[in-house]
């Protein structure tokens, strides 16, 4: 609910803002270590090493490969057919990061306490770990230890640091003691099902390595699984330093230098740690796999002391410099965003994938929540940013599903479907890892999900030979799963309907017509059938191949088509909305009052059926479908639902607020939009859901870089076409933007002036902002001046009476002439209430609480004769009741090019313009009686629009009641109110007679 987020922690900012590019923590506080290791933690894709200090023991530090993981049976004591029957747990590797400092037989350690003198740094612009602890030694004598860490981009199983010792006024004797760890098990389960896991007899064995009697470095093989990984290190140790020979103990090895210090000495030691993978414990041939795991840990250690640490570092500074000069978002006004978003930006470029066989999982390379898994929000979160700013990431990831498509496959024959391919909710390997079907199996929104992702990626990147070539057959085959958990229901019309899914709302499950499963599928289905048709001329070879391969038929893609068409996605006769699903708006709504703050998020506190069984949404699902298909419902279904699923939806996901955020945006509500993009943008920094020390939440993290783009930069795509339309946040002077598109750079700047377009590089480029063209060519960038409406006006359309003339008194009289026949009251102040409601609707209104009842044909009779004593009265009106300026008004509005319409839901609107003189003037006059919804729906104004061929955004309404100008605002037009400011409050902006309009202040030229 947007009121009550109550059971989010409020803010309490530890991490420095600063200069926008650091995370900083003074200090040492224990409560917080275990969260300050997440926002800390480094990573390359591959490996993934948690912020633990050097010094300090911590049960939830540790290091990851995403590679590497453990596949356990799971048990139940009732299973039927078809339930997963493993779990994939990525389990804590060998953990390399740490060196302890010994000063004359002292370890050095770091008193807890916000005043310790430890200073932690996160550079984003580098990628660099950066501590530095000031220590005083008991005998006497203070050192200066200030350590580096990073994880390469460049070399994907090397972690390197460095550390240097200096001393201010200690004399005497220093060891570092350098150590390979290992022997942490995974996190046990618990109460928190997003935690946590019972391997059972799985694991993982460590076996340090001794050739020659030489521990030089650690084995660890799953037990289960039999996955290996290996784990090797080396050091540059710096003058004045001396090695002694590694040493074994119970979980570790280690190694000692030495030296010895006075005032103002220094001693640095560079350590390399090279880790090495594989799937299992032999190769191909029968081979063990330890000797090569050896040799090619081996080598990454010689290369990097070839190269050296500045090298190293460098290479990681280039890396993320040509990341940042992409992905980089500026925000003037408001530090603390501003480091946020490039903190998200960091954890999301750190922990993809780079090898097209792992992708990125809930938490990233950070923790171990969620078992390391992937989900659906991989592809509908986080895909789109990189799609968006490292669009090789995003293919990496896409790489990743088609590699697991033969799991799909799998998986949908143990569903139960004859034929096509059911990706898992949650998984590592590729099978389903989710013990809970409900709430898991049963969410098949996945494949449409995995499919919006493709699809995305080919419009960004325009790369369709990948598609053709890789990721059609992942397409076809998801898609073919539809017609089997649906079917055209004569009951719904001959309407295509899905049954018993469960959308992305987790806390409503099995459900039949979960909405935004049917929207999505209705994309994919249209989708994959267009693809189909395309590839039959432009990819011939490789459709055919694929066709061939799978048995797919012409037959078949008609079916998708025609399914696609006849989606069943229908609106709430009563409350104007989409249903969530076809029983949700019978529930009664969850108790919300009287639920206590500390019993949220629920699922942790009410069992699942208590829960299910009322209208609470634990995260956005109808309002997605407003996003991620928005291109097929019009602006005033989108508030209608924003609004209603708002008041029920409790953001125990933290997913959510960033959907609500940029629908908030797109409906024009700026506080609602930064309230829920600051909630989405700190939720790790500020630990707002208190779950950041399992890992950093990824989907969230991209949430908010979707915020800044999506949100109030407004961009949007079809058809190859790349469209804005900015909005200046409140508190903010100032936001830039990064996008790559088909293989262009560009750049959004957006201030109070207006927006900015600059193309850094590629072909020239049309986009469109505010629905108007803008062309951008290298060297000339584009500056769209901010006018009194964010869109250039091209079209005006007009209500008609009370703007173009006083019909008001006619209506009046005629409406009171029927009032008195039918013997119920009515007055001017009545009068003032039907204003823009059509003929039915004002009957109703003067009928309500009048005790009069009517028959439906009785109605209609009476809203005749009412009209017939107003065409009485109107008969008499000629060009000389115009209101004065209206005739000019029209004429320099043709003049300047401008289309001209009238959105009367008088339908006398005809016959009245012609004996005004004026209808020779107007492109088009709606056709009141056409009209589905009168005013307050957005459909006469967006009517009059589409024939004018203009579109909402470019047309500017004008209107005298509240009802025409809420109209107007849910077609997503701008409005001009005729009449009080303090009546016509939604109004963009309002004059007291029409007169008083003036071209060259509310239109500006496209």
């Amino acid at each position: 609910m947007a009121e009550r987020l109550s059971h989010v922690r409020a803010g309490d900012v530890r991490a420095d803002a600063g200069d926008g590019w650091t995370i900083r923590v003074q200090g040492f506080d224990p409560a917080t270590a275990a969260r300050d290791e997440s926002l800390f933690a480094l990573a390359n894709g591959a490996l993934g090493v948690r912020g633990g200090v050097d010094g300090i023991d911590s049960a939830t530090d540790g290091a990851f490969l995403a590679a590497f993981f453990e596949q356990a049976p799971i048990h139940y004591h009732e299973k039927f057919t078809g339930f997963a029957f493993t779990t994939d747990t990525r389990v804590p590797v060998a953990d390399a990061k740490h060196i302890r400092v010994v000063l004359n037989g002292e370890t050095v350690g770091v008193a807890p306490g916000p005043d310790a003198p430890l200073t932690r740094e996160l550079d984003l612009a580098t990628g660099r770990l950066r501590t530095l602890h000031r220590f005083m030694a008991a005998q006497g004598g203070a050192v200066e230890i200030a350590t580096e860490r990073l994880v390469s981009f460049a070399r994907p199983g090397l972690l390197a640091l460095r550390l240097t010792i200096r001393s201010i006024d200690y004399t005497g004797p220093v060891t570092c003691l350098s150590d390979l760890r290992w022997g942490r098990r995974a996190e046990g389960q618990g109460d928190d099902p997003r935690i946590g896991v019972s391997l059972g007899s799985g694991g993982v064995d460590f076996q340090p390595i001794l050739p020659e009697s030489r521990p030089v470095a650690v084995r660890q093989t799953a037990r289960l699984s039999r996955r290996t990984a290996l784990l090797r290190q080396d050091h540059v140790a710096g003058p004045g330093l001396t090695a002694e020979e590694p040493f074994l103990s119970l979980d570790s090895i280690s190694q000692a230098f030495h030296a010895d210090l006075a005032p103002g000495g220094v001693v640095t030691l560079v350590k390399f740690a090279a880790y090495a993978w594989a799937d299992g414990d032999r190769d191909n041939d029968g081979a063990a796999v330890e000797d090569r795991l050896m040799q090619e840990a081996a080598a990454t250690l010689q290369s990097a002391k070839e190269a050296g640490w500045e090298v190293i570092a460098a290479e990681q500074a280039d890396d993320l410099a040509r990341f940042w000069a992409d992905a980089d978002v500026v925000i003037e006004g408001d530090a603390g965003l501003q480091q946020a978003i490039r903190f998200n930006l960091f954890h999301l470029y750190q922990s993809t994938g780079r090898d097209g066989a792992t992708s990125i999982a809930a938490k990233g390379l950070t923790g171990e929540g969620y078992e390391g898994h992937y989900f659906w929000d991989t592809e509908t979160f986080i895909l789109p940013v990189l799609a968006f700013t490292a669009p090789q990431l995003a293919r990496r990831m896409l790489e990743y599903r088609i590699g697991r498509l033969d799991r799909a496959r799998a998986h949908a024959r143990g569903m139960g479907h004859r034929a096509g391919a059911l990706f898992p909710w949650r998984t590592i390997a590729g099978d389903e890892c989710s013990a809970h079907y409900p709430s898991g199996s049963a969410q098949y929104h996945i494949n449409a999900d995995i499919a919006f992702a493709t699809r995305l990626y080919e419009e960004a990147t325009g790369d369709s030979a990948f598609l053709y070539a890789h990721a059609a057959e992942m397409l076809f085959e998801t898609a073919r799963i539809w017609p089997q958990v649906g079917h055209f229901n004569a009951r719904k019309g001959g309407a295509f309907t899905i049954h018993e899914v469960t959308g992305p709302d987790e806390y409503t499950a099995l459900v039949n017509n979960n909405f935004y499963t049917n929207a999505m599928a209705a994309a994919h289905l249209a989708h994959a059938a267009d693809l189909y048709r395309r590839m039959e001329t432009q990819a011939p070879a490789e459709l055919a191949t694929v066709a061939t391969r799978i048995g797919l038929t012409a037959a078949e893609v008609t079916l998708w088509a025609r399914a696609a068409a006849a989606m069943y996605l229908p609106t709430d006769p009563d409350l104007g909305v989409s249903p969530q699903d076809d029983d949700f708006l019978s529930k009664p709504v969850w108790p919300f009052a009287d639920t206590p703050a500390d019993r949220y998020p629920l699922l942790l506190h009410y069992h699942p059926l208590a829960i299910y069984r009322h209208q609470v949404c634990k995260q956005a699902d109808v309002v997605l479908a407003m996003l991620l298909a928005g291109n097929r419902f019009d602006r005033g279904l989108k508030q209608r639902n924003f609004d209603y699923y708002e008041a029920v939806t409790v953001h125990d996901s933290t997913l959510s607020p960033s959907t609500y955020g940029i629908l908030a945006a797109e409906l024009g509500d700026s506080d609602k939009a930064i309230r829920y993009f600051t909630e989405t943008a700190r939720i790790d920094l500020d630990d707002l859901h208190g779950n950041a020390s399992h890992g950093v939440h990824m989907a969230a993290m991209a949430g908010s870089w979707l915020g800044v783009a999506w949100g109030f930069g407004g961009m949007r795509w079809q058809g190859g076409e790349l469209r804005f339309a900015p909005v200046l946040p409140p508190g903010w002077a100032r936001y830039e933007f990064g996008i790559r598109w088909r293989g262009r750079r560009l750049r959004v700047a957006v201030d109070a002036a207006g927006t900015t377009y600059c193309l850094l590089s590629g072909d020239e480029l049309t986009i469109h902002h505010h629905g108007g063209a803008v062309m951008l060519a290298v060297g000339s960038d584009r500056h769209v001046a901010a006018g009194p409406f964010p869109a250039p006006v091209r079209a005006l359309i007009f209500d008609l009476d009370g703007v173009l003339t006083d019909t008001a008194e006619g209506h009046y009289q005629a409406w009171q002439r029927l009032a008195d026949e039918l013997g119920v009251p009515f007055d001017r102040e009545r009068n003032e209430a039907l204003k823009g409601i059509d003929r039915m609707g004002s009957l109703e209104r003067i009928l309500a609480g009048s005790g009069k009842m009517l028959t439906a044909a009785e109605k209609l009779e009476a809203a005749s004769r009412k009209n017939g004593y107003y065409q009485d009265l109107i008969a008499r009106f000629t060009p000389e009741d115009l209101f004065e300026g209206v005739r000019d008004l029209l004429l320099s509005a043709r003049q300047a090019g401008l289309k001209l319409g009238v959105a009367s839901a008088s339908r006398n609107a005809p016959a009245l313009l012609t004996r005004l003189g004026i209808i020779d003037l107007f492109d088009h006059v709606a056709d009141a009686g056409a009209i589905p919804n009168p005013k307050p729906a957005p459909d006469i104004f967006l009517s009059v629009a589409r024939a004018l061929d203009v579109p909402a955004p470019l047309c500017l309404g004008i209107e005298d009641s509240m009802a025409g100008i809420t109209a107007i605002r849910q077609a997503g037009m701008p409005a001009v109110g005729i009449g009080d400011p303090a009546i016509l409050t939604e109004a963009d902006a309002v004059i007291g007679h029409i007169r008083d309009f003036r071209l060259d202040r509310f239109v500006r030229p496209a």
